[in-house]
């Protein structure tokens, strides 16, 4: 069972001050406890929630229980670089000739990365833990001094989910020293196309440069959600035979 941890605010505490006219009531204080939840509460289940929540883990199941396709290893988001984090950019350039686009780099923010990738069989409901939000795949265009800032901003915060065409180099206190696409240094003077999410178009999660973007492809009808095209990444892997796998390589290093 995967472990998952719920915090829970717990009721607050309430006390009756009686006044000389009057009475009313004030909060004391406020206690929060965290709470484990995992497999040690399978050993002795609650017959009466089991039999009450029979019906609708039924539903649930026939939801996210579809195997969509597997992967070679247990994969996860970091900084600098993560396995999952550059499948997850990767993927999106993937996706991008179904829109008839050629990016030249993809890119996928840490923060909307919710869960780590298992190894072996994957379904729905683990692409769904990945994914969780509205987040749909766009498309838009920056400078070559608009990407450098871009690149730089994202030095700032350690990394994000950056694709195989991105190498980038940033020092130990999270500025950028060198970055090239597919081999080349950045060229001030040229156009490149990035992919990645509607949400960090507007300059979110501290990449501003993105606001300066152009000729911007943002469909959003529900399918181009990113859950959809990395579940369909997945089963057209499967169609193919693949076990779907990342390795770390240098895209994003910290100058020793």
């Amino acid at each position: 069972m995967k472990i998952k941890t719920t915090f829970i605010a717990l009721s607050a505490v309430m006390m009756m001050t009686l006044g000389a006219c009057r009475s009313h009531y004030e909060v004391a204080g406020i206690q929060r406890s965290r709470i484990l939840v995992d497999s040690r509460y399978d050993a002795q289940p609650d017959a009466q929630a089991t039999a009450f929540l029979a019906p609708y883990k039924h539903i649930v199941d026939s939801i996210m229980g579809p195997v969509v396709g597997r992967s070679a290893k247990y994969m996860t988001a970091q900084r600098p670089e993560g396995t999952l984090s550059n499948l997850l950019a990767d993927i999106l350039v993937w996706a991008a000739k179904d829109y008839n686009e050629e990016p030249d780099l993809a890119i996928y923010n840490m923060g909307g990365v919710r869960a780590d990738l298992p190894k072996g069989e994957i379904t729905y409901g683990d692409v769904l833990d990945i994914a969780p939000f509205e987040n749909k795949i766009a498309f838009v265009t920056l400078s070559g001094d608009a990407l450098t800032e871009l690149l730089g901003q994202i030095a700032a915060v350690g990394g994000e989910g950056m694709s195989q065409s991105v190498r980038m180099v940033i020092s130990k206190d999270h500025k950028l020293v060198s970055a090239t696409i597919n081999g080349e240094p950045i060229d001030p003077a040229r156009s490149y196309r990035i992919t990645t999410i509607d949400y960090l178009l507007g300059g979110t999660d501290k990449m501003e440069a993105f606001k300066k973007g152009t000729n911007i492809n943002s469909p959003k009808d529900v399918s181009n959600n990113t859950r959809f095209i990395i579940m369909n990444y997945f089963r057209d892997m499967q169609k193919q035979d693949k076990v779907v796998d990342s390795e770390i390589e240098g895209r994003v290093k910290v100058k020793e």
